[in-house]
């Protein structure tokens, strides 16, 4: 028993074709997230589910196993990740290999951090959750937010609000999309990264960044640097 860090990074990418291993500043991507975990020191086993040749010799190089490759059912457009962490314990359990925890890292994470990776642990023992993951709060308040048809006709999607000033609302989150920690056992009773015991670690604006097309990648690339140049 001990912990796990699982990587799925698949061969398919349509908006940024091979995005899992483009170079980002110097090395494939997905290299910060094998790193990471690695510096973690947290992890009897760091390894990369993929279904792509390429990416699991990239994977090995950085210090990642790559035990087996994943199966084709879950590497469509369609898979998703909860369903990747329950075929990569499943086919570990096969070989007699049990963790208690894992923590699945996005391999287009570059700005994770390693303190935060622990900090999720920490907070997963502390309140016994099934689930952990990083959020940032949305940089303007959503519940501030407006509907727009075709023709520009634009309302308030909570009226009530529209006299409220910013300040006085409630603080709404979104997932950073960098990793979740889960405890195996309750996690595979449901097979569901975000349960109603999941808890959650908040991270500032410049610490996330969704990266779904190359605008996102550039400015990814610049928080980087500045998390780089401050210490981070």
């Amino acid at each position: 028993m001990g912990n796990i860090a699982i990587i799925p990074a698949r061969g398919g990418s349509k908006r940024i074709p091979r995005k899992n291993i483009k170079g980002f500043l110097g090395k494939p991507i997905i290299a910060y997230s094998i790193e990471a975990a690695i510096a973690s020191d947290l992890f009897d086993e760091v390894m990369v589910s993929t279904d792509d040749a390429e990416i699991a010799e990239i994977a090995v190089k950085y210090g990642a196993k790559v035990p087996f490759m994943r199966s084709p059912i879950n590497s469509d457009d369609f898979a998703g990740t909860a369903e990747v962490l329950v075929e990569v314990l499943n086919d570990y359990s096969k070989k007699n290999t049990l963790f208690e925890y894992a923590c699945c890292i996005y391999p287009t994470a570059p700005l994770i951090k390693v303190k935060n990776i622990i900090d999720g642990l920490d907070l997963l023992l502390r309140n016994k959750f099934t689930s952990v993951f990083p959020v940032c709060a949305f940089s303007y308040p959503i519940l501030r937010g407006l509907n727009r048809d075709n023709s520009g006709k634009t309302k308030m999607l909570w009226p009530a609000n529209i006299n409220k000033r910013s300040q006085d609302l409630e603080l709404a989150y979104h997932d950073a999309g960098q990793f979740y920690w889960i405890d195996n056992s309750l996690f595979l009773k449901e097979s569901k990264l975000f349960s109603s015991n999941s808890g959650t670690i908040v991270l500032n604006q410049t610490e996330v960044q969704d990266i779904d097309n190359e605008n996102d990648w550039e400015i990814s690339e610049l928080k980087y640097k500045l998390l780089v140049k401050n210490g981070g």
